[in-house]
């Protein structure tokens, strides 16, 4: 196993960084700097996920979390993937070495955790602020984990959370999943939306709360990126933890949602830049 070529320590963070929120009793997630890490499973249980694995170098804090909610030595039943951008695999190498679990993502996914193919490069002509300026220090070449990730099953059920459900929600990557409660219509989006405009440095530091698109500097397919906005909208979710931001429930949540759908080009898709009005190639 090893991490991207192109691995390295980003120095940047938000003013919730290293903090840590309970969305609901089992759903607790650490922002990592300027991204979410999310573990689910109840306090001092011995079965629970870690979904992503926040920014490059981040393992050790992932590991004090996990010890401090679930007992020392805790490691996860699996772990599992939104997708694998650099700032939701940068820990997971490290993790693996020590826990030793499967992985899980979607099955379009896979050729960026085996080494296989890079991910496009994000775009720093994009429109937007210093952080989609700083793109192209970012890392985008694939990591390699072919020993231990599997595909999601096929029947959207999700490994050790049989009250959860997978849905494909392309666009910021084209296997990119999202993963569902609909007991208590609980939604843990990845990148599909996020709770924080991504490319503005000044929203992010201070985790401004807007309900936006994907991070327009590493969303290669617009198109596909609305569709998925729309499938989420259409659960009614209660509660959303998404990739980047604060949690949102109710009618801020739904409002934000109806919101984005009614005007996604203006709020999410950038005037420029090179994937604007472009699919990403070989893209299902």
């Amino acid at each position: 196993m090893k991490q991207s070529d192109d691995d390295k320590f980003i120095p940047m963070t938000s003013i919730t960084g290293g903090t840590e929120t309970t969305a609901k009793k089992d759903v607790h997630f650490l922002t990592d700097q300027i991204v979410n890490v999310i573990f689910i499973g109840e306090e001092k249980s011995g079965n629970w996920v870690l979904i992503d694995t926040g920014m490059p170098k981040s393992h050790s804090n992932i590991i004090e979390v996990a010890e401090k909610r679930f007992g020392k030595n805790a490691k996860p039943e699996a772990i599992l993937l939104t997708h694998g951008h650099f700032d939701h695999v940068g820990g997971i190498v490290d993790l693996l070495e020590k826990w030793k679990v499967p992985v899980y993502a979607h099955r379009l996914e896979i050729p960026f955790l085996t080494g296989k193919e890079a991910y496009p490069e994000p775009d720093p002509t994009v429109e937007g602020g210093m952080l989609a300026k700083l793109s192209s220090i970012y890392p985008h070449e694939p990591i390699d984990i072919s020993e231990v990730v599997e595909e999601l099953p096929t029947d959207q059920s999700v490994p050790f959370l049989p009250d959860w459900k997978w849905i494909h929600t392309p666009g910021h990557s084209r296997g990119h999943v999202s993963f569902f409660r609909e007991s208590d219509r609980t939604l843990i989006a990845g990148d599909a939306f996020i709770t924080v405009k991504q490319d503005s440095f000044y929203r992010v530091l201070v985790q401004k709360k807007e309900i936006q698109g994907p991070p327009r500097y590493l969303t290669p397919d617009w198109a596909k990126a609305k569709a998925s906005v729309e499938k989420l909208a259409a659960l009614n979710p209660n509660v959303a933890v998404t990739g980047h931001g604060p949690a949102m429930e109710g009618e801020e949540l739904r409002t934000g949602l109806q919101n984005l759908m009614d005007n996604f080009e203006e709020i999410a898709v950038p005037d420029k830049g090179k994937y604007v009005n472009k699919n990403e190639n070989n893209n299902p």
